[in-house]
């Protein structure tokens, strides 16, 4: 193993641990030895995520004239998995090990005749295609007539809405539907921490187009999704757009892009943006019976409005976001750890902290958290020595902690620490939340 290995390697148990111990990510059902491929998300980690999904809902719909939101059902019947072609071609190639019983994902291995398990060579069955979509039943009959499906993304309830969303928005093409949600998927091999999971969550955005100007919307959003990465945190030589090649095009797509961020096990996919044409309406319009056309009045033509979809996983995003923001620094002789995280996506924007346990200084801490809690999410900390306390923000990404002490009895002011610089100054009670906003907003 090569040094940049080891040191991805590194990376990855750094995270994995960081995640646990500061309550970012937990294993999901632990007391009961774990389910595989499930986590819960700490009191860290829920604010990072809805840090994460805001930043994208801030950019792709609150600062757009052209794109509404939608959050569409999680159960659907099997009609509408039957007419986007999910139940006959949502599958991933299933090979089992004679040997050890070891089930894989035959297009993942990296031989294609070796188990991974336990190393024998030839010991596969034959392929044979597996559907990743879960099934159960609606109401209280088991049987064939009560099956409904968990959805295995969130686009489709944004296609059976377009005429819905069409009509009371008031827009038309280009416009966009947005959603983010929940999406399950019965994965072969899932794995990489909460990269590859059975539960996950998505962002994603339909943007409806006419058919000729297709090709320009979809650069244009390639390079919208690449920038909003860059804006909050990753580096340039950290994440790169890779066209698809026309082997790798899904059955619905004329022109797919994947933005891939380097992770410690090599360059995976974060988002898709996929030029999918009119398959999705016109499918549905068939099977469904109902018009899902778009008609222009302005040319006198009906047409099936083509969709480019810039799909992205929230907690693969998270994650990523961790993973680039992960420093260590010596100081002092001394290793310090931090998360430098975008103000924007940090679980907390502040830290109020007591010099002490005295009560003339909880006092005066309490109100200053009062201050600042209607505006940013803050955390409240009065124990362990004050270098510890400023190492725990550290780690957790906290930008800035300010420290209520005695001299803030006589002055009325608060010392602010920079979380990336270490620096810092007083500021006055009364003047702390103009500071802040200065820094933070």
């Amino acid at each position: 193993m090569g040094k940049s290995d080891q040191s991805a390697n590194n990376l990855f148990d750094k995270i994995v641990n960081l995640s646990k111990r500061r309550g970012f990510v937990f294993q999901s059902a632990e007391i009961y030895g774990g389910f595989r491929s499930t986590y819960d998300y700490g009191p860290l980690g829920v604010l990072l995520l809805r840090n994460v999904k805001e930043a994208w809902w801030q950019a792709m719909v609150q600062q757009r004239h052209d794109v509404v939101g939608l959050d569409a059902a999680i159960l659907s019947p099997p009609q509408v998995w039957e007419a986007s072609g999910h139940l006959a071609n949502f599958a991933d190639p299933l090979v089992d090990c004679t040997h050890c019983n070891a089930r894989h994902r035959q297009d993942r291995l990296v031989d294609p005749n070796k188990c991974p398990t336990c190393g024998t060579t030839g010991s596969f069955t034959e392929a044979r295609e597996f559907n990743l979509m879960f099934k159960t039943h609606a109401g209280p009959m088991v049987d064939s007539s009560a099956e409904v499906y968990l959805r295995p993304e969130t686009a489709q309830g944004i296609f059976t809405n377009f005429v819905n969303v069409l009509q009371t928005s008031r827009k038309k093409p280009p416009f966009g539907i947005a959603q983010i949600g929940k999406s399950f998927r019965n994965e072969i091999t899932p794995g990489n921490f909460v990269f590859r999971t059975r539960e996950f969550e998505q962002m994603e955005m339909e943007f409806f187009v006419p058919p000729k100007d297709a090709d320009y919307w979809f650069d244009y959003w390639c390079e919208q999704r690449l920038a909003w990465y860059l804006s909050l945190g990753i580096n340039a030589d950290e994440i790169r757009l890779r066209p698809h090649q026309s082997d790798e095009l899904s059955h619905y797509s004329s022109k797919t892009s994947d933005l891939e961020f380097r992770f410690p096990w090599g360059w995976d996919e974060l988002e898709g943006i996929a030029n999918r044409g009119d398959f999705d309406l016109s499918v549905h319009a068939e099977h469904s019976g109902e018009r899902l056309t778009y008609f222009d009045q302005a040319n006198n033509a009906r047409y099936f409005p083509y969709v480019i979809e810039p799909a992205a996983g929230a907690t693969r995003a998270a994650m990523a976001f961790l993973m680039a923001a992960y420093h260590e620094e010596v100081v002092d002789g001394n290793t310090r750890t931090l998360l430098r995280l975008d103000p924007r996506l940090a679980p907390y924007k502040l830290a109020v902290l007591p010099l002490s346990n005295k009560g003339s200084l909880i006092k005066i801490a309490h109100e200053v958290f009062d201050l600042v809690k209607f505006r940013w999410m803050a955390d409240y900390d009065q124990t362990q020595s004050i270098g510890k306390r400023y190492a725990r923000q550290d780690e957790i990404g906290t930008p800035y902690c300010v420290t209520i002490d005695f001299d803030t009895i006589t002055d009325g002011a608060v010392t602010v620490r920079e979380r990336d610089t270490r620096q810092q100054q007083r500021v006055a009670i009364a003047e702390i939340q103009g500071f802040l906003a200065q820094r933070l907003d």
